[in-house]
């Protein structure tokens, strides 16, 4: 493998960083030279100087393999996630060594899950900082500096295959190039509407567009200690839901609905079982809450039951109210939500939606071939035939997923954690959901958790947000020939 190579282009994605950081340093000037400017000006040169030595140093190189695509999306991420630590480290604060690494990783894996025990008293620039990791990371970091930054011949397209999982890319019957201008223009498009949304509901300009970002990134960062839950404005939570939902969705299918194309958001066998999904969990959920007394009316029971379901299933992680207070049922089915969380090719984590309804169809098909074993029987998702291939890496990931949520598990449990707090974070890091039970509930925090345990959620939300394989491959690129 060619390390200068990969370098080189991990230098592009610094680059483009540093530009954020510079913005995010702009909204600290025009917050009257608020505590965060002189450290982000100072991480955006720093970055900028790390990325621009390999791009002047290294020979540019058109052609790159399929070790070193995976060594450069992987690296990207995680160069990312540690030159995201700078603003945080050089502004103080809670932000240890351990802390600034939680909250870059949980930003640009769009977990949502933090560190910080008064969000508030961070200025501007910083809050903005924070939200622009998650909305990068919603794309993916690489996907952004794809389309963003100079040509890279068919580089292009190797970096593309690797970052998007394959399972992602059914619904796109593009080149990658226009897939990939495609994704940021839904994206941009959506977080735009948004902020105008959530602005015409009562937020304030710089409320309505970090949590735009973070929305449209379904992560959860919030301006506020408590969350959606400050605001208390059913208007805004219907904005928040919206945007949550369409994020969750397959932004190809979001594309084709608003060009009028066949494979919409209304013929889509993953987008019924999606939102049905989150309806029947939402209904059951408020019928619980009501008939235990917890909301007086069944409105109001089905206003905050609603939200949390987006939230969880969405990998959205904000909060309308402490879930940790919820009967067993919600609790439950919010559990089973995070597993599965959203559709492939859009924002959120977890398990999809895609893989449950393969799974489910394998196990219908196996019953069916013991019945009869001379018959042929395929498995379609929106009218597309699942090749072998897929089958398999389908469940090899969803064995991969429960194994890891129980390792996740045991850690937890061994450095103190209850059981509840030990499946439900594991499940929550891995899921990129951010908020659990327990110790980490929904207006909870992962600040009293012990360093160990920190570091433990980080590499859980490295692994869930690289779709497991693309992480683990890292470690084996020796093994390639």
């Amino acid at each position: 493998m060619r390390v200068h190579v990969v370098i080189r282009y991990i230098g592009m994605v610094l680059v483009f960083l540093a530009a954020f950081m510079l913005a995010s340093a702009g909204v600290s000037l025009l917050n009257n030279h608020d505590s965060a400017l002189y450290p982000l000006l100072l991480s955006s040169f720093v970055t900028a100087i790390l990325g621009l030595f390999p791009l002047i140093f290294v020979e540019r190189v058109e052609e790159i393999k399929t070790k070193e695509g995976y060594a450069i999306v992987v690296g990207s991420w995680l160069v990312a996630c540690v030159v995201g630590m700078f603003p945080y480290l050089i502004w103080g604060g809670e932000f240890s060594l351990v802390n600034a690494w939680f909250e870059s990783v949980s930003g640009f894996t769009t977990t949502g899950a933090s560190i910080l025990n008064d969000i508030e008293f961070l200025p501007r620039g910083l809050l903005f900082w924070r939200s622009a990791t998650t909305w990068i990371g919603g794309i993916g970091v690489v996907m952004f500096a794809l389309v963003i930054l100079p040509s890279m011949g068919r580089s292009r397209q190797m970096l593309y295959n690797v970052e998007l999982s394959t399972i992602a890319k059914d619904n796109f019957h593009y080149r990658s190039r226009e897939i990939m201008r495609i994704l940021i223009f839904v994206y941009l498009g959506l977080t735009l509407a948004t902020t105008v949304l959530l602005k015409l509901s009562g937020m304030c300009w710089f409320d309505a567009a970090t949590h735009a970002m973070s929305a449209c990134g379904t992560s959860g960062f919030s301006t506020k200690n408590a969350s959606v839950a400050f605001f208390d404005n059913p208007t805004i939570e219907l904005v928040m839901m919206g945007a949550m939902t369409l994020s969750g969705i397959h932004f190809g299918v979001l594309y084709a609905t608003m060009t009028g194309r066949r494979n919409n958001i209304f013929r889509s066998e993953i987008v019924r079982v999606y939102v049905g999904m989150m309806v029947i969990a939402s209904l059951i959920i408020a019928a619980n809450l009501f008939s235990d007394g917890l909301y007086p009316t069944f409105v109001e029971s089905l206003r905050h039951a609603s939200f949390q379901v987006v939230s969880v299933t969405t990998t959205s992680g904000f909060a309308t109210a402490d879930t940790n207070l919820w009967p067993s049922l919600a609790i439950i089915l919010l559990i089973f939500c995070s597993v599965v969380c959203g559709c492939a090719g859009s924002t959120s984590g977890g398990v999809k939606v895609d893989r449950l309804v393969i799974a489910a169809k394998v196990i219908r098909n196996r019953v069916k071939l013991q019945q009869h074993p001379t018959a042929v029987i395929t498995t379609r998702t929106d009218g597309t035939v699942q090749g072998d291939n897929v089958l398999n890496l389908v469940l090899t990931f969803v064995v991969a997923y429960i194994l890891l949520v129980l390792m996740g598990t045991i850690v937890y449990a061994m450095f103190g954690c209850d059981i509840m707090t030990s499946f439900t974070a594991s499940i929550a890091c891995i899921g990129n959901v951010g908020p659990g039970f327990g110790e980490v509930g929904s207006l909870d925090n992962y600040s009293e958790l012990p360093t160990i345990l920190k570091l433990n959620s980080t590499l859980l939300m490295l692994v869930g947000r690289l779709e497991i394989f693309g992480f683990i491959q890292l470690f084996f690129l020796r093994s390639w020939r």
